[in-house]
């Protein structure tokens, strides 16, 4: 049952993740190009998210929104079915014999920190591709000359120019705000879920399918929230980070926040 279970984890993690670069990834385009132009020193700055979108649809339409996504599917998708899973089994070991359904901090957060800290190492090369693929489309300031045809040709030449190291740059960037922000996640989402399931635990209804999916999409959203609102400033100084074309730029979060 529990091998099943896990199973079913990974798997839903995998779907997880598609749906959420099909979905997600115009915004996170968006999201990028805010925090490389509105940092840099000279180039075009946006007035807000509706401003650089636009942009992109005028120049490169729909396309330049997905610049980069081809990275994203390998990486999110990996990334959803391994934290789902290993939030899940490390939770059940925590957990022992205890079958307690009230949410437990001391096994949520060191659960969700370390599925974090795994899920690193696999998200920092794909976003570091994502990214620099990303801020070379519309009002770019890299060169023609410096720019890449495609996803493996940016990840070929990173390597090629930087050495394995250069494709994981922003590692400890990456670990600090995977680990905090699935802390910040799984802490509300499991909070939020055990709450409102007490409440309606009471009522009973012909549609509870439909109602406990409800309750998922309310509380992964409101999960999602807090855990972007926790760790933005460290995505932001990740995004720079990544796509400084300079080797020796300094690859401490906190002294890039702090300028």
């Amino acid at each position: 049952m529990g091998e099943s279970s896990s199973y079913k984890d990974y798997v839903a993690g995998v779907f997880a993740g598609v749906a959420t670069v099909l979905i997600g990834h115009p915004f996170d385009t968006v999201k990028v190009k805010l925090q490389k132009h509105n940092t840099e020193a000279h180039g075009i700055k946006y007035r807000n998210g509706l401003h650089c979108a636009g942009r992109i649809l005028r120049t490169e339409g729909i396309r330049g929104l997905y610049r980069g996504a081809t990275s994203s599917f390998v990486g999110v998708s990996f990334e959803s079915s391994l934290i789902f899973g290993i939030y899940s089994q490390t939770k059940q070991k925590l957990q022992g014999d205890s079958h307690s359904s009230v949410p437990q901090p001391q096994v949520i957060i060191p659960s969700a920190a370390f599925g974090g800290a795994i899920i690193s190492f696999v998200l920092c090369p794909s976003e570091l591709v994502k990214c620099r693929m990303q801020v070379q489309g519309t009002d770019s300031m890299v060169p023609l000359s410096s720019r890449y045809s495609s996803p493996l040709d940016c990840a070929l030449k990173t390597v090629k120019s930087e050495g394995v190291k250069g494709i994981f740059r922003g590692g400890f960037t990456t670990l600090l705000r995977e680990s905090l922000g699935n802390a910040v996640f799984f802490s509300v989402y499991e909070y939020t879920r055990y709450h409102i399931h007490s409440q309606l635990k009471s009522t009973s209804s012909d549609h509870r399918n439909l109602i406990d999916v409800g309750v998922g999409v309310m509380t992964g959203g409101l999960g999602g929230i807090a855990c972007w609102c926790a760790v933005l400033p460290l995505d932001v100084a990740k995004t720079i980070i990544q796509t400084s074309p300079d080797k020796s730029f300094t690859r401490n979060p906190f002294r890039i926040l702090g300028s």
